[in-house]
């Protein structure tokens, strides 16, 4: 009867269970280990919102940066096409204007530019270099790629047709010594009709030189004019696509693929850089996994505190039996201390991560100052700040596994606790 009044006013578990964890600043060793599990779990999720939340910005930083160059998806002639197989020709210049007419008409498709692109033999001597030469249209490349941004020297406009001028990318032009205006030798692989080698050679001049940032373009990128490319190497064009938002392209080249004439195929930029991301994903995982071990071990510090508070508590536990309190009952008690200290951890956890990795842009500088460090050297990487991406899917999903787990962690201890026969509990009392 007095516990059902109690509860009439408290909830019995959640009010006591209050109550052992105010009362643990009189014993010193359970109330570390409480403070501890406590700071443990915030640790522990903000350093996983931070690392993940960084490694997000990572992720992104890379993405934009294989991208400035490099369209969301590329349409091309489908190695089974019979028509391409003959003379290495390709589909037909009309067969290529109705592709771009019907992918142009595809909703969500923002622009459509050809391109031409061949494997070549950089050669300045005495220095030679494997690179990829591309043929664009300056007058449409820019509705699909930044190129014109990153070009630092001279213009993309200097890409005139018929004027055998090429735009190189920054690490090709320091591994060859060259400057505008130098001469640069290209050759090309190609078969004769008769399946013999018949390399070719071209000599162009160079018209500027730009830095994506990124060693995949700036070490093996060279942009020529589309006629230049086209007749060098015919049969290896086709069409760059963008879309409205990158992560929109496996669903969006879906839709261009469903109306696409047979002979050709289109491949998204997730296809082409499938390696790098795959990559990333692995590691954010294993990150995340390590991490939440930081998380696991608070738990058990928990288990423990909860352990030793049931044994201090065994009068107590027996006197509440006694008054006719239900095995479930204690269970509550404990379960509610154990959630109130490893809920109150997860929270501010949540708090001290968001709030760091929201400002890891202003933190890292200023650390790097204070204590005289340089955490990306520009001379190293591409990359010269922390970039940090909050994504509050990754938060909630991060904060309700630090959540079952300290759950989890109540479990024991409080059947241990509901366990307590009341009489061998008061017998030496």
């Amino acid at each position: 009867m007095w516990l059902n009044r109690l509860g009439m006013f408290h909830p019995l578990s959640l009010y006591v269970g209050l109550r052992y964890v105010r009362a643990r600043t009189h014993k010193f060793f359970v109330s570390f280990i409480t403070w501890a599990a406590l700071l443990g779990v915030c640790l522990g999720v903000a350093a996983l919102i931070v690392v993940l939340s960084v490694m997000n910005g990572l992720e992104d930083e890379l993405r934009d940066r294989l991208l400035s160059l490099s369209a969301h998806a590329r349409v091309v002639a489908s190695q089974t096409d019979d028509s391409a197989s003959d003379a290495g020709t390709g589909p037909s210049a009309e067969s290529w204007k109705e592709v771009t007419r019907i992918v142009r008409a595809v909703p969500g498709v923002k622009g459509v530019a050809p391109y031409a692109e061949l494997q070549a033999l950089a050669v300045h001597a005495p220095e030679m270099l494997p690179i990829a030469l591309r043929g664009v249209d300056p007058a449409q490349e820019n509705q699909v790629t930044d190129i014109a941004k990153a070009v630092t020297h001279g213009q993309l406009t200097d890409l005139v047709p018929r004027t055998d001028r090429v735009i190189v990318g920054e690490v090709v032009a320091q591994q060859l010594t060259l400057t505008i205006g130098d001469s640069l030798t290209f050759l090309v692989p190609t078969v004769a009709a008769n399946g013999a080698p018949a390399p070719k050679l071209v000599e162009l001049t160079v018209a500027g030189i730009f830095a994506a940032g990124l060693a995949d373009h700036d070490a093996t990128l060279a942009f020529s004019d589309l006629e230049t490319v086209r007749e060098l190497a015919a049969g290896n064009e086709g069409l760059r696509v963008l879309f409205p938002d990158p992560l929109l392209a496996p669903q969006l080249a879906d839709r261009i693929r469903a109306v696409l004439p047979k002979g050709f195929q289109v491949i998204d930029w997730t296809q082409d850089h499938a390696s790098y991301f795959r990559a990333i994903r692995i590691e954010k995982t294993m990150m995340a996994l390590i991490l939440m071990l930081v998380v696991a071990v608070a738990a058990f510090s928990i288990v423990a505190m909860l352990v030793m508070v049931v044994t201090d508590k065994r009068t107590d536990i027996a006197i509440l039996r006694t008054l006719g309190a239900s095995p479930s009952r204690i269970v509550g008690v404990f379960t509610s201390q154990g959630l109130v200290i490893g809920w109150l951890g997860v929270a501010l956890g949540v708090v001290l991560g968001v709030t760091l990795a929201l400002n890891v842009d202003v933190i890292m500088p200023w650390l790097e100052r204070t204590f005289g460090f340089q955490m990306w050297d520009s001379d190293v990487y591409y990359f010269t700040s922390v970039p940090s991406d909050v994504q509050w899917p990754m938060v909630a999903w991060i904060a309700f596994a630090a959540l079952v787990l300290t759950a989890l962690a109540t479990i024991y201890p409080a059947l241990r606790a509901s366990r307590t026969e009341p009489a061998e509990a008061l017998r030496y009392e």
